[in-house]
């Protein structure tokens, strides 16, 4: 085994500092907690505000509806729907401590009202009653959950009996920008689902009434799906 040279040696550590690195930013990306992260927080406001303004076209949110916001990032999405539930209550969770407090500074003065309420929780485990929101909203988050089937299940438990899950997502499976996005988000190691595959999830987890929609050319997505009203009748 030949020796290695000065020269090999530092392209090794030049490799190793860049995989350190780019390990760093990937994870900051899935749970911002440094300032990094919260950069990153505060890009998925001002990028994911269109996506999130089309998928919520598909779904009605009365004045009085109580919510409940699945990864809610920087918290854009909670002013959002605060802006539209007016006497309502919103609540915000987020597995991230970075994206808790971003949220929460994003909506200090809602917080303050009494309007908004925001949580560190994983979806997996949410820290709320069974049948207590109208909505949940998830969006560019269910690619991270850990298990797709039984936390949709979990979501459906703090569902209202015909209360609505709507997932919202800028990348899908053959999706119009699905090739240029899958290696990052192989990377994150999200899930990656195409269209009969999310009608799939829904029908597996327990919810009726699905509905999916795409906008093609820009390569968004939303699913739609009730809470069985049958547990009305039990």
């Amino acid at each position: 085994m030949l020796p290695l040279t000065k020269h090999a040696i530092e392209q090794w550590l030049y490799y190793i500092v860049l995989a350190a690195l780019l390990f760093y930013v990937l994870n900051q990306v899935r749970k911002p907690t440094k300032w990094v992260g919260r950069f990153f927080v505060w890009m998925m406001n001002l990028t994911h505000s269109g996506v999130t303004d089309w998928g919520l076209k598909h779904v009605p949110i009365d004045e009085h509806f109580t919510i409940l916001d699945v990864g809610c990032g920087g918290g854009r999405t909670i002013e959002k729907l605060a802006g539209r539930a007016t006497k309502g209550i919103v609540c915000g969770v987020d597995y991230a401590k970075g994206s808790v407090a971003a949220s929460r500074a994003k909506n200090v003065q809602l917080i303050q009202a009494g309007r908004v309420e925001i949580t560190q929780a994983s979806v997996s485990h949410l820290p709320f009653r069974e049948n207590k929101f109208d909505l949940v909203t998830a969006v560019e988050t269910q690619y991270y959950w850990p298990d797709l089937v039984k936390d949709m299940q979990e979501i459906l438990r703090v569902l209202k009996p015909g209360g609505t899950l709507i997932v919202i997502a800028e990348s899908y499976r053959k999706g119009a920008y699905n090739a240029l996005q899958r290696p990052v988000m192989k990377l994150l190691k999200s899930s990656n689902l195409g269209v009969d595959e999310h009608r799939e999830l829904f029908s597996k987890a327990g919810y009726t009434d699905i509905h999916i929609f795409e906008e093609r050319t820009r390569g968004w997505f939303c699913g739609v799906g009730k809470k069985p009203l049958q547990s009305l009748l039990e």
